[in-house]
């Protein structure tokens, strides 16, 4: 018989208006990588804070069992006195404090109520040691160091707590491959050490690489659980447990119907807001037609969303220049307000800190861009605000009673479907899309997917930053590929394969080597 580290029984938890959780069931084995999958909103973040108690124990029914003693955590600080460590998604981290500080906030290596700096250092230097970053200066600032690295601090962080059960929420979301083989890899290096983990993931070929068991939630229900060895595992096997059908084609089928140009960037530069003497962005220009999705390609720090906000009214950099043609007529963009008004949109990648007021209802965050649709001479019509709200609750699939539930209480890809519906809504001509997938489930995807492929059938014209390549490879007409702030590339449908963006990649950055030291 296994024996099991973790048992949870009968767990049921209600929202106002929803059953969250329905009566699950959770056996995680002492020592296996545990994956948790489900679609958006089907509990699976819900469940894992129940663990963690950051829903407390009274506010939900059920029983928790941790290491054979039943559990009735009262906070996180009492699933942590266990072992019991959870890294959300948004990272909590402080960005100017130092590693070092960060590690060990709430868990400081004091004597007598005073720091010991000393050993504060030199126990985060092993830690950082534990996660393969033996080189890293604990000193830094966490804002100096890229999410990679960050997502490695929180489980030196979580090892610094003594953790037996680390819970990652969608830790690869916001990595690139090289950072999110880095980090797959710890966990099986973890796991080694005895360290058990349970991981939420949308990323499937992941989860097929490193998982021991895969539980599967749909709609607040454990629908089952597969184990390597004992059952197949493969994407497909557990698309049909979170979906409840067989989906054969990730992507849509569109008849690209190009016209003109609807959108031209020629001579873009950009320079560092914080350090004016850093250009960010070289020379850059893309050409977006209607009725076409174009891709932007690169590496995590290539300079795609700084491209994209710069664009977008000047909302990022500083010293710009360069010119921006809508319609074939140069554009003031010098500012959002007039970048919306030449019918320009951008929908953020970082939906939770940029995009959305999370505190608002779905109502307000779907109008707040277009005010003057539903107000007249200065005063809002509610009546008007509550019908378009309501129309695009409909017609975007946005699973909520009510367009007056809080935004913050939905799952990440209805989250996602609101900020859609507020630049849609907005009738803009060319829509830049930042990441507009990033950690939400295959099936909310494909919804999305659809919804882009309706707005270039109406003539509108899309441009889609990913830094998922096959989403790019099956969604894009045409990607242009960045390296370093340049635009470096650009492929046909035809000819844009992962080999040949990898290809121009990494030819451009020696050429820039090579530029730099013939300098």
């Amino acid at each position: 018989m296994p024996k099991y580290l973790l048992e949870m029984q009968n767990i049921t938890k209600l929202f106002p208006g929803v059953k969250a959780l329905d009566g699950v069931d959770l056996k995680v084995e002492d020592g296996e990588i545990h994956a948790l999958v489900g679609e958006n909103g089907a509990g699976k973040s819900t469940l894992m804070n129940v663990l963690s108690g950051t829903y407390p124990h009274g506010s939900y029914t059920g029983t928790i069992m941790f290491d054979g003693q039943e559990c009735k955590f009262r906070n996180i600080k009492d699933s942590e006195k266990v072992g019991i460590v959870i890294i959300h998604q948004e990272l909590a981290l402080i960005p100017y404090l130092s590693i070092a500080e960060n590690m060990f906030l709430g868990n400081e290596r004091a004597q007598k109520g005073v720091i010991d700096w000393s050993e504060t250092e030199h126990q985060a230097r092993e830690l950082l040691k534990r996660v393969g970053m033996e080189n890293l200066n604990p000193n830094l600032l966490i804002k100096d160091i890229g999410v990679g690295k960050q997502q490695l601090v929180e489980i030196a962080k979580a090892i610094a707590k003594r953790v037996r059960l680390l819970i990652l929420d969608e830790p690869t979301a916001a990595l690139n491959d090289n950072d999110s083989d880095h980090l797959l890899a710890l966990l099986l290096e973890l796991k080694a050490q005895g360290i058990t983990s349970i991981i939420i993931s949308h990323k499937l070929n992941e989860v097929e690489r490193i998982a021991d068991s895969i539980t599967v939630i749909r709609d607040g229900a454990c629908i089952e659980t597969l184990k390597k060895g004992e059952d197949e595992i493969s994407e497909n096997r557990i698309i049909h447990g979170m979906v409840g059908r067989d989906i054969t084609d990730r992507f849509p089928a569109r008849e690209p119907n190009i016209g003109d140009v609807a959108l031209e960037v020629e001579h873009w530069n950009v320079f560092d807001p914080q350090d004016e003497a850093r250009q960010i962005i070289y020379d850059a220009g893309i050409k977006v037609h209607k009725g076409e999705v174009v891709g932007i390609a690169g590496l995590m720090g290539a300079g795609r969303t700084e491209f994209a906000m710069s664009v977008f009214g000047k909302a990022y950099g500083t010293k710009i220049s360069g010119d921006v043609k809508i319609n074939g007529e140069k554009a003031d963009v010098s500012t959002i307000h007039k970048a919306i008004k030449n019918g320009l949109a951008y929908s953020t990648e970082d939906r939770k800190a940029q995009g959305l007021i999370l505190i608002d209802t779905i109502k307000s965050n779907i109008t707040l861009a277009s005010p003057e649709k539903i107000s007249e001479h200065g005063v809002i019509n509610h009546h008007q605000a509550l019908k378009d709200a309501e129309e695009y609750r409909d017609r975007m699939n946005i699973k909520t009673p009510s367009v007056h539930q809080i935004t913050g209480n939905l799952s990440g890809g209805n989250q996602q479907k609101v900020m859609l519906s507020r630049w849609i809504y907005a009738e803009p001509e060319i829509l830049i899309l930042d990441e507009p997938t990033r950690g939400i489930d295959v099936g909310a995807k494909y919804e999305i997917y659809t919804i882009i492929n309706d707005l270039v059938a109406n003539d509108k014209a899309v441009v889609m930053i990913s830094s998922e390549m096959p989403e790019l490879l099956g969604m894009c007409d045409r990607v242009y590929v960045m390296n370093e702030g340049r635009i470096v590339g650009e492929l046909s449908r035809e000819d844009a394969t992962q080999n040949n963006i990898m290809r121009i990649i990494l030819q451009s950055g020696r050429q820039q080597q090579g530029g730099t030291e013939n300098e």
